[in-house]
């Protein structure tokens, strides 16, 4: 049976889970039927989670064949959901169009300053050069963007108009006739102003990011060498010695160093591999020291501009992915390696930790985990650990990689909200937990910005991509949220 306790948590997120979705249908419905359906679509996608944790509360374990089937099944209703508003969304835009046009017309007439019998006001100074002004504008046309108003913006400027087609097509055809043109000289973004409006942005190249410093390299590579030091070190405490004390014990604590280090060099040639395919550049990564597990991962920064957001949610879900993947085949491996006399014993409370790691150590070691200490392989640690680390960079804030996932899929003013969120709670867990502390200090002060948009900011990431980012987001809160004592007995984790 559930404690008291328990079971005030347990409505406490109920209540909160259809107090979101009592929320979110009432911003919809204003919105017709495409907002009706795009909320169920967000329903879909949260049920079978909420099915699942609801029954596990309840005393009722669903295996893991059960678990693929939910969300395989959710998921495929979601893309299904997906497709029929975008086929809605487009009858939608091909009236708004028309009506837009209309409206335009009758603007034009009554602007004019010919046929209303006004005086020109006095144009604004556009920090761009006449000669390349008049070029830019001349890629513009009436099936692409009809150009209707020009303002000065930075070192650059402004052209409000019309879209006249898909927007990632317009932009690729606005971007190579500007490229055709005037060579780099110029980037062009397609975004949506205030007004929620699409509106072309050009800027100079030479506001592109920049590459490393000599002396950040530098810098990078003493956060390389302290994070193999704590990495030791934190082998050294697994192993009952202390590194920094007896470094000459290292080679105890080098398999697992090189093993934790295999998952931080996955996660990171997860993140190139994918750069390189959409033609981004990444800077060195820089390590986070920790002497608690070794490394927290690392910070990564783009030294070029983004061509979309599908490029930013590629690229931000690459590098926990196969960092996340190599963790979970070393943790299943470890499992499955694991038996009396293994190598390490860990008290079963190392189980209770996490609600992912718990369920698949029960999967795989049974009524094993009732006992105080548990014999484990080395792998189910680093497994752990990795695990772990992917998990922090998932977390939905800022530059983080969960921070660029929700950017990508919902835009920048959800993910500053999220941000604003994750910090909150970081702060209030920081009050009894060093961990959560740390990482909302980082958050603060290193990590807490947006990603600058990317060239084309309009076109969103398709189903699938939201439907694989969800899943990590969710995958995140299974890893760092632990089981309940009530949860664990009824898995059999703990006497």
């Amino acid at each position: 049976m559930l404690n008291s306790s328990e079971t005030g948590i347990i409505a406490a997120i109920v209540v909160i889970a259809f107090g979101i979705l009592a929320w979110g249908f009432i911003r919809a419905k204003p919105y017709g039927k495409l907002g009706i359906l795009a909320w169920f679509q967000s329903v879909v996608l949260i049920t079978p989670w909420l099915l699942y944790f609801g029954l596990l509360s309840a005393g009722i374990y669903i295996n893991i064949a059960g678990i693929l089937f939910l969300a395989i099944a959710f998921a495929g209703l979601y893309i299904a959901i997906g497709r029929q508003l975008r086929a809605m969304g487009q009858e939608e835009m091909i009236k708004k169009k028309a009506s837009e046009r209309i409206a335009e017309e009758a603007s034009q007439e009554k602007a004019d300053p010919l046929i209303a019998g006004n005086t020109p006001s006095q144009p604004e100074i556009i920090p761009i050069p006449e000669e390349d002004l008049s070029t830019i504008r001349s890629i513009f046309g009436i099936d692409t963007y009809f150009a209707t108003e020009t303002i000065a913006y930075q070192e650059g400027a402004i052209f409000k108009g019309n879209l006249r087609g898909e927007p990632e097509e317009v932009h690729n055809r606005l971007s190579a006739s500007l490229k055709e043109k005037v060579g780099d000289q110029y980037r062009l973004f397609l975004l949506e102003n205030p007004e929620g409006r699409p509106t072309v942005i050009v800027l100079p190249s030479r506001n592109d990011p920049r590459s490393m410093s000599p002396g950040q390299k530098a810098f990078a590579g003493i956060l390389l060498l302290a994070s193999i030091a704590t990495s030791l070190e934190a082998g050294g405490i697994l192993l009952g010695f202390d590194f920094f004390s007896n470094p000459a014990r290292y080679q105890e604590s080098l398999p697992i160093t090189l093993g934790f280090f295999t998952v931080l060099l996955a996660h990171e040639v997860g993140h190139r591999v994918i750069a390189d395919r959409h033609g981004v550049k990444l800077s060195l990564p820089y390590l986070l020291p920790s002497v608690q597990i070794g490394s927290f991962g690392a910070i990564t920064r783009f030294e070029s501009l983004l061509p979309n957001r599908k490029a930013l949610f590629d690229i931000a879900l690459a590098g926990p992915a196969v960092g996340g993947i190599v963790s979970f085949l070393m943790l299943i491996l470890g499992l499955l390696l694991s038996h009396e006399g293994s190598f390490f014993q860990l008290p079963n409370e190392f189980f209770q930790g996490s609600i992912l790691v718990g369920i698949l150590a029960r999967v795989f070691l049974g009524n094993t985990l009732q006992s105080s200490l548990v014999d484990v392989n080395p792998l189910v640690i680093i497994g752990w650990l990795g695990l772990v680390v992917s998990a922090f960079n998932l977390m939905p804030a800022g530059q983080l990689d969960g921070g660029r996932i929700v950017q990508a899929i919902y835009g920048r003013k959800i993910a500053g909200r999220t941000t604003f969120a994750t910090l909150i709670i970081l702060g209030l867990v920081g009050l009894g937990n060093a961990l959560a502390l740390y990482w909302a200090i980082v958050i603060l002060f290193l990590q807490r910005d947006l990603e600058r948009p990317s060239l084309n900011e309009i076109t969103e990431p398709d189903d699938t991509r939201a439907v694989l980012g969800l899943v990590a987001l969710f995958l995140m809160v299974a890893t760092l949220i632990p089981l309940s004592p009530g949860l664990a007995g009824k898995l059999g984790i703990g006497g």
